[in-house]
């Protein structure tokens, strides 16, 4: 990924612990690597297909002097999820805040704090088998698009299923989402069960009904398993209902674990695995 390089960007504010830090301010300095794809601009001479360096000055400047944090940890993590947020070319941050004036007592030169920050990839499977399931999916996507740290890239269509597992109920409705998160595989699944929470999501039954279902299938190409999530999914190979939806988004992702990419492994489940789904439904509108 190409550079952009800003370095000592002066900034006065008011960001610290003590409450004359508060009052009377001081001189921070940034430093940050914008990290995009310049190819494009620098063969086309565009300004059209790159980030201005100028605005993003402006930007960090004017956030950074109207905001008031107590920590520099604080203001780095804050600066960078705006940026990212504001500048949709830039894909990643690395910024440095420099306090040379901390109220520390001792002879020093400076003290910063440093961290990179970035656009991830994830894909997520949807599921309803309750009332209006077509809504409840469609409200749970919109938590994502109206969430800043959360982009949709792209949605399937929906699939009528049969039910997964040995509990009897009502069909369900399935699909997938695209987007790109700033969210740590935790801090996702804890937005997920926010956002099921507000469907009225009842986790009383193992795969029993639910108004809305969101699983985390792929993020990037992590793979972890802790006690409360496992990357990727760790059904998704037999889920013909997971699998279809997400052939039309990433075809040719491939599984970090079984080196099959998405839609090898929805031919294998189609040809020896369990059949779940019934027909393609409708599409989602954009």
């Amino acid at each position: 990924m190409d550079e952009i390089i800003i370095e000592n960007l002066k900034v006065y504010a008011y960001h610290g612990v003590y409450k004359e830090e508060n009052e009377k301010g001081q001189n921070f300095y940034v430093n940050a690597v914008l990290y995009t794809d310049t190819r494009k601009a620098g063969q086309e001479d565009n300004f059209e297909y790159t980030t201005s360096y100028g605005q993003v000055c402006q930007f960090i400047h004017e956030y950074i002097s109207r905001t008031l944090f107590k920590l520099i940890e604080t203001v780095a993590e804050m600066t960078a999820e705006a940026v990212l947020a504001e500048f949709p070319l830039i894909e990643g941050i690395t910024i440095e805040i420099r306090k040379p004036e901390a109220p520390i007592g001792l002879e020093y030169e400076s003290v910063s704090v440093r961290i990179t920050r970035r656009w991830h990839m994830a894909c997520i499977a949807t599921g309803s088998n309750i009332g209006d399931r077509q809504k409840y999916i469609e409200d749970g996507i919109a938590a994502f698009e109206n969430d800043s740290k959360c982009r949709i890239i792209k949605k399937s269509d929906y699939v009528r299923t049969t039910p997964y597992g040995d509990v009897e109920q009502d069909e369900f409705l399935n699909g997938a989402v695209l987007i790109k998160t700033l969210y740590t595989p935790e801090e996702l699944l804890d937005k997920i069960h926010e956002t099921e929470d507000d469907a009225g999501r009842q986790r009383t039954l193992r795969w029993g009904p639910r108004t809305l279902d969101l699983d985390i299938i792929f993020y990037d190409d992590v793979v972890m398993n802790t006690d409360t999530l496992q990357i990727p999914h760790i059904d998704m190979q037999n889920r013909d209902f997971v699998l279809k939806p997400m052939v039309s988004l990433v075809p040719y992702v491939v599984h970090p674990v079984f080196n099959k990419t998405v839609l090898q492994l929805y031919e294998e489940v189609c040809k020896s695995g369990e059949k779940h789904v019934i027909e393609q439904e409708t599409e989602f509108i954009d």
